[in-house]
């Protein structure tokens, strides 16, 4: 049985563990401080946001949102990371945090929770295209 729930105190360790691998896979690096501001960002949870789902009391996914404006519709939610302990896969957790981000922002009147992953990330966009649609969108960067 997989629960979602806002992070607690005790789990900054297996957060950061987590986190650390979605950096990861990403491949990217990120210094210390990152990982600290995200965690105090967490604690607030006034701009920043995360859910960990836990299975046997055991955290084992997390998903960190934010909300932002929108300039033709109400706000909408912004889901930035989503990650779940590779022995975890498979049973529900990624889905469980999709959703609990979705009912968060249902309750609060947002339009609309949207993510981006990459286009070769194959095993998350088979939950991803079950869950919701691709908006056809490419997303361009320039970097400051």
């Amino acid at each position: 049985m997989i629960s979602v729930d806002r992070l607690r105190p005790q789990d900054h360790a297996a957060w950061e563990r987590l986190f650390r691998a979605y950096i990861a896979f990403y491949e990217r690096t990120s210094p210390q401080e990152m990982y600290d501001r995200a965690w105090r960002e967490f604690e607030r949870d006034e701009l920043l946001h995360a859910f960990g789902a836990y299975r046997d009391g055991e955290l084992v996914g997390i998903v960190h949102f934010l909300v932002h404006a929108s300039t033709s519709g109400t706000d909408v939610c912004y889901l930035q990371d989503l990650f779940t302990d590779e022995a975890a896969r498979g049973h529900g957790v990624g889905r469980a945090l999709i959703e609990a981000v979705a009912g968060w922002a249902r309750q609060r009147g947002f339009e609309r929770v949207y993510w981006h992953t990459k286009e070769s990330n194959a095993t998350a966009r088979h939950l991803y295209d079950r869950l919701a649609s691709f908006s056809g969108f490419v997303q361009y960067r320039m970097s400051l």
